[in-house]
């Protein structure tokens, strides 16, 4: 299931690039991403009422508060930054450096979270670099 789910997501995110590109038209970069905010935010606190997980809230602990603060401010960071290149660069060079993240995410989960880091991920990684640097060249 996470593999489907997984490939919902990078399919979501090509749509939101595309359709990201041709909305930002004359529209200031941070004014874009907060219209796009107030809809995911309207989205994801629907499927919490949909799912009926509001009770959860009493039971999250300190430090997952603290995580999904940041984490949250680091989404916020990720998207003004990523919707100001989109409305300055073209989209088929924008979106493959914002994909680096897999690289960067590999390597910050090897440091931090302690996960295997084998040849096969080196490899990726080297050719998830390599790929980008084709693509923007």
């Amino acid at each position: 299931m996470w593999f489907w789910l997984a490939l919902g997501s990078a399919i979501f995110a090509a749509l939101t690039s595309i359709l990201a590109k041709i909305g930002i038209e004359g529209v200031g970069s941070n004014l874009a991403t907060a219209i796009r905010t107030m809809v995911v935010v309207v989205m994801a606190w629907g499927m919490v009422f949909i799912t009926n997980q509001q009770s959860g809230i009493r039971s999250i602990s300190q430090k997952s508060w603290i995580f999904l603060i940041l984490s949250g401010l680091a989404t916020g960071a990720s998207w003004l930054c990523y919707y100001k290149a989109l409305q300055l660069g073209d989209a088929s060079k924008v979106v493959p450096i914002d994909k680096l993240s897999v690289v960067i995410t590999l390597v910050l989960a090897f440091v931090f979270l302690h996960e295997d880091f084998t040849a096969k991920s080196a490899i990726g990684c080297v050719l998830i670099g390599a790929g980008t640097l084709l693509m923007v060249v």
